[in-house]
């Protein structure tokens, strides 16, 4: 089996991060970024996509949660891409919904190296913990591109945000794990045009 597996570092005037990331892992997590929320998103996407995690984030969050919460999804994604290599041998797509409680999410992705997102998830109030709801949307855009990925998300129903919410990372660490699955039929590249790089 290949090392799927990616540390990424991203030092700015707004934030300092480190993250690893291993795609063959059993779901074990070790998150710091000072926003308890956010720490809790990133853990179910770890669990429910059986990856090994590791984020130490500090940021500017006297100014707020943004920076931190936004260099920490282009970190993740960057990862996401280095411990993919060049894609051989994966499933490249994968699908989930998930409830939680009262709420029903879905994320559909395809590994296709091409990277777009459409997020469809309404939210009732400004905040989760001190997360801004705003952010899961931007976060999950940010996943993608810096991933290569495309990704669909859609809160089906629900009136409780922190439960939508939920329901979103859990759904976005299954399908993350059935689209990174190595295929033991397949050698190559999932794709009739030979690559999923360019």
């Amino acid at each position: 089996m290949p090392n799927r597996k990616a540390t990424i570092t991203r030092q700015t005037k707004e934030t300092d991060i480190k993250l690893t990331l291993d795609l063959d892992g059993t779901g074990q997590a070790e998150i710091a970024t000072g926003i308890g929320f956010f720490d809790h998103m990133l853990h179910l996407i770890a669990v429910h996509g059986l990856f090994d995690l590791t984020v130490e984030a500090a940021g500017d969050l006297h100014v707020d949660a943004h920076h931190t919460i936004e260099d920490v999804g282009i970190v993740l994604g960057q990862a996401l891409d280095q411990a993919l290599g060049d894609r051989s041998g994966i499933v490249r797509m994968g699908s989930a919904t998930v409830p939680m409680d009262d709420s029903l999410a879905q994320v559909v992705v395809d590994l296709s190296g091409r990277p777009y997102a459409v997020v469809d998830a309404q939210f009732d109030m400004p905040f989760v913990g001190e997360m801004p709801t705003t952010l899961v949307r931007h976060v999950l855009e940010t996943v993608a591109f810096n991933g290569k990925l495309n990704l669909h998300a859609r809160v089906l129903d629900g009136w409780d945000d922190h439960h939508k919410a939920e329901a979103l990372f859990k759904a976005l660490g299954r399908a993350l794990d059935a689209a990174t699955q190595l295929d033991p039929r397949r050698s190559g590249i999932p794709s009739s045009k030979g690559t999923l790089t360019d």
